[in-house]
């Protein structure tokens, strides 16, 4: 590094150069891409095989990706812990070890007890390897303001099913679902384990000092500003997920071909990237509360929105900014604690406020088909997300700690 004259010193105890930030960055960046690839978006690809194969119903199958992300959400609280005070190159790089044998058991289910079960140590595996752990890693080693680094991990995360699904579904033209599932382990286990164990070799940073709004992680964990934020947060992950898993159900209905449905869900995944791009100068504008509420207004007026357009051109275009307001959210999921309660627990109370969330998420895809069925329409399913949304946006204006706002 640099000294005042000129001159070079030596790197601090626990302090990582930026040459050391970048290797970090990279190293997330690949196994992000790399492990939502295999162990989320080669599903979708696979599904119908999978039923054809086995006379599994896609309603048992989808289940057990569900239960997936519901262990991952219960394992990504202690994670957290974990990580605060060790960091994450152990912890990612055992989930990594983890998730291998744990989609060979996927590919190798003989029946769907056993399938079930390998899913299950798929969210085990989940819990240590995708955002939330690298959301830790990132705040802690990036310092006080990690916004750039996480807006770029979110966007090459965004590459996940860009990368994963044609790959998915060339090797499921050629192989079977089995064999497909096996080829993917095998890049899961090259990737990632490595990466994850030389790449993130870096020196864990102490602790930062308390600052004026650090408390212990369980009286935040208590309070009423955090418990609000985790039901906000929750209810909009619910509605967000809900409306993305049936849009193409909604076009059809208007009347638009698959065909058209499926480019309008992916322009709204590279309006996700746009979103993400303006973050930063979204943080630097607003302040923490009102940010949290325009996003999530932003979030319930598009989805909403999506309900009552009924042209090809303007449902495309509210894909479109409904994926730019997605692509907010994530980062703001990512931020919600610095910007509250400091970077001191980042680990810990990530964990706790991604578990509702992860379940929420978890249970989307059947709420919003569930209504729809009930409704006998999808355009009043996405009226439906779109209030709850807007309940979560009310709920924003109570999640800044009292101390915080006295601060500001």
């Amino acid at each position: 590094m640099t000294g005042p004259r000129g001159g070079t010193r030596t790197t601090a105890p626990g302090e990582v150069s930026r040459t050391g930030k970048r290797v970090v960055l990279a190293t997330l960046c690949t196994t992000q891409v790399t492990s939502w690839g295999v162990l989320y978006y080669a599903f979708p690809v696979l599904a119908g095989d999978i039923t054809a194969a086995t006379g599994w119903s896609t309603a048992a199958i989808t289940a057990a990706l569900s239960a997936s992300q519901l262990v991952a959400a219960l394992v990504g609280i202690p994670i957290g812990r974990h990580l605060d005070r060790h960091g994450p190159r152990a912890v990612m790089t055992a989930g990594s070890v983890l998730a291998v044998p744990a989609v060979v058991a996927v590919a190798t289910a003989q029946n769907l007890a056993w399938f079930l079960a390998a899913w299950l140590a798929v969210g085990v595996a989940m819990g240590a390897v995708l955002y939330p752990p690298a959301f830790a890693a990132l705040t802690r080693w990036h310092g006080p303001d990690p916004v750039r680094a996480l807006t770029i991990l979110t966007l090459a995360g965004g590459l996940a099913s860009t990368v994963f699904a044609p790959l998915t579904a060339v090797l499921a033209a050629h192989l079977d679902w089995r064999a497909t599932y096996l080829v993917l382990a095998g890049i899961l286990a090259v990737v990632t384990i490595p990466a994850h164990w030389f790449g993130l070799r870096q020196p864990w940073p102490p602790r930062p000092e308390p600052g004026p709004v650090d408390t212990d992680p369980r009286q935040t964990a208590r309070s009423g500003a955090f418990v609000t934020l985790a039901v906000a947060l929750s209810l909009t992950a619910l509605a967000t997920f809900a409306a993305v898993i049936n849009l193409v159900p909604l076009l059809a209905e208007r009347g638009i071909s698959t065909g058209v449905a499926a480019v309008a869900l992916g322009l709204g995944g590279a309006g996700q990237v746009v979103g993400r791009l303006g973050y930063a100068t979204i943080v630097r504008r607003t302040s923490v509360l009102a940010r949290t509420v325009a996003i999530l207004l932003a979030i319930a007026v598009t989805t909403a929105l999506l309900g009552v357009l009924t042209t090809v051109v303007t449902l495309v275009a509210g894909a479109v900014v409904a994926g730019m307001a997605r692509g907010v959210f994530t980062l703001l999921q990512a931020t919600a604690v610095t910007d509250r309660w400091g970077r001191r627990y980042y680990g810990h109370l990530t964990g706790l406020l991604s578990a509702p969330m992860t379940i929420t998420m978890a249970l989307a895809p059947f709420a919003g088909a569930a209504t729809a069925d009930l409704l006998g329409s999808y355009s009043t399913t996405f009226l439906i997300l779109g209030a709850l949304a807007a309940v979560a946006a009310a709920l924003a204006n109570l999640t800044v700690p009292k101390l915080h706002k006295e601060l500001s």
